[in-house]
C-alpha cells in the first residue's frame, strides 16, 4: 500500500511538468542571453567578439531548447487519437526550426574564428558540437523520409521508429554536453589576463556555472519524460491508439 502511494506522488501529470520544462527552456535563453549581453559585450554582425556571442544563444535555443521541445510533442496526450499529420508536421517543422538556428549559431562562431585568425575545429568542444550536428541532419532526414513522405511503407517506420527515438535522446544529450562544454571553455579563455581569474569564481564565472547546470536539468528531464512509460504515446495496434496515418 505504501509503494503504490508513494508511486501515485510520483505520477506527475504531463501539462505541469511540461509546463514547468516549458519555463526552464526559456530560462535557459534568457540567461545566456544576459550573460552574452552584460558580460560580454552584447552582439554584433561585424565579426568580432560581439558577432561570436550569436553562436551560445542560437546553440542553446535550438539545439537544447527547441530541440528538446520537439522531442516532447508526441508526449502530449492530444497527439493519441485524431489525425497524425498535423502533430508530425509539427515535430518536424519544430526540429527543422532547431536545425536553422543550430546552422546560423555555426556561422556566427565560424566567422569570428576567420576574421581573427583563429583555427577552426580544434578543440574537443568543436568536434562534439560539429559531430552534433551533423548526426542531427541526418537523422532528421531520415525521418522525413520515413514519416513524412507519403509513399515510405509502414514496414519501413517500423523499423526505423525505435532507431529514431534512440537517436533523438542521443542527440539531445550530445547538445547539452556541447554546450556545457563550451561553456566552460569560454570562461577558460576570457576569464584570465586583465579579469578576475575563472578560479577566483567571479560573478560572471558563477552566473555561466548556474547557466550550465540549468541546461543540463533541462535535457535529463527531457530524456527522463520520453522514458516515462505513462507518458509515451500507445502503439499505433493497440485499442488506445485510434489515429490516422
Amino acid at each position: 500500500r505504501c509503494h503504490q502511494r508513494s508511486k501515485a506522488m510520483l505520477d506527475v501529470p504531463f501539462p505541469p511538468f511540461c509546463a514547468f520544462l516549458g519555463s526552464l527552456g526559456l530560462l535557459c535563453v534568457a540567461l545566456v542571453s544576459a550573460w552574452c549581453q552584460h558580460w560580454r559585450g552584447g552582439f554584433s554582425l561585424d565579426g568580432g567578439s560581439r558577432t561570436f556571442n550569436w553562436h551560445p544563444v542560437l546553440m542553446v535555443t535550438g539545439l537544447v531548447v527547441l530541440y528538446g521541445a520537439a522531442a516532447l510533442v508526441y508526449r502530449v496526450p492530444n497527439t493519441w487519437s485524431g489525425p497524425k499529420l498535423p502533430w508530425k508536421l509539427l515535430h518536424g517543422g519544430l526540429a527543422l526550426g532547431a536545425f536553422v538556428l543550430t546552422v546560423l549559431g555555426l556561422a556566427a562562431v565560424f566567422r569570428f574564428h576567420n576574421a581573427n585568425g583563429t583555427p577552426n575545429m580544434y578543440s574537443l568542444h568543436s568536434w562534439m558540437g560539429l559531430g552534433t550536428v551533423l548526426l542531427f541532419s541526418c537523422q532528421w532526414a531520415a525521418g522525413f523520409g520515413a514519416f513524412l513522405l507519403p509513399w515510405a511503407p509502414s514496414w519501413l517506420r517500423q523499423i526505423y521508429k525505435p532507431i529514431h527515438v534512440f537517436f533523438g535522446s542521443t542527440i539531445l544529450m550530445l547538445s547539452v554536453a556541447s554546450c556545457v562544454s563550451g561553456i566552460n571553455e569560454k570562461l577558460f579563455f576570457s576569464l584570465k589576463n586583465g579579469t578576475t581569474q575563472y578560479k577566483l569564481l567571479p560573478a560572471e564565472a558563477v552566473f555561466a556555472n548556474t547557466l550550465g547546470i540549468l541546461i543540463l536539468l533541462f535535457g535529463v528531464l527531457v530524456v527522463g519524460a520520453l522514458a516515462r512509460p505513462s507518458w509515451k504515446r500507445p502503439d499505433s495496434g493497440s485499442l488506445d491508439s485510434h489515429q490516422v496515418l
